[in-house]
């Protein structure tokens, strides 16, 4: 392998940021055989870093082999979570459970967008990044408050708020209204 062969990086998508341990065995194996950089990124997911491009298939191959799943067109985007119950005092809710209930019912939605960031957070400190989100779900203890619109980079902006104290029914039912507009609305790369 020389040093100029072509490079490329691997995304496993880590659903609510939980990391098997067999995942992480084997792509630490896979770092030190390769000379790879190991990152864990702001969206909650690994990414091996300069993978040989004639290595990369055989990567992948020994991930998925322990149940990884991998960033790739088409598919919908894994929420944002803060730790939440029972990890944090102030957690309200299992943000695992509710990122894997918004996993489940939009799971064949092909056509949004990978930039679509959705945030949830187990209390009203929001440090999953809710109101700098395309949409963020905030628990209180009387129901959820929406905020939709936010964004982050150099110029950021918060969501407003567009739904308080809502039940999961109605929040779900909430997110599943945006997505169709944003859908709608994103026919192309962003």
């Amino acid at each position: 392998m020389s040093s100029s062969e072509e490079k490329v990086h691997i995304t496993v998508l880590l659903p609510a940021g939980r990391l098997p341990l067999d995942i992480m065995q084997a792509a630490l194996d896979l770092a030190s055989r390769y000379d790879l950089e190991i990152y864990l990124s702001i969206l909650q997911n690994l990414r091996l870093l300069n993978v040989p491009q004639t290595a990369a298939e055989e990567n992948k191959a020994t991930l998925a082999a322990l149940g990884a799943d991998f960033k790739a067109p088409d598919k919908f985007p894994i929420p944002r979570v803060c730790v939440g119950k029972p990890h944090c005092n102030l957690g309200i809710i299992d943000t695992r459970e509710l990122s894997e209930k918004i996993l489940a019912k939009f799971a064949g939605r092909t056509k949004t967008k990978a930039k679509l960031k959705i945030a949830i957070s187990a209390c009203t400190l929001s440090c999953s990044g809710t109101k700098t989100s395309d949409i963020g779900i905030v628990a209180g203890r009387n129901g959820y408050d929406i905020f939709a619109g936010g964004k982050g980079g150099p110029a950021p902006k918060l969501g407003r708020l567009i739904r308080k104290e809502v039940d999961e029914d109605e929040m779900l039912r909430t997110i599943e209204t945006l997505i169709d507009f944003h859908d709608s609305k994103t026919l192309g790369k962003q």
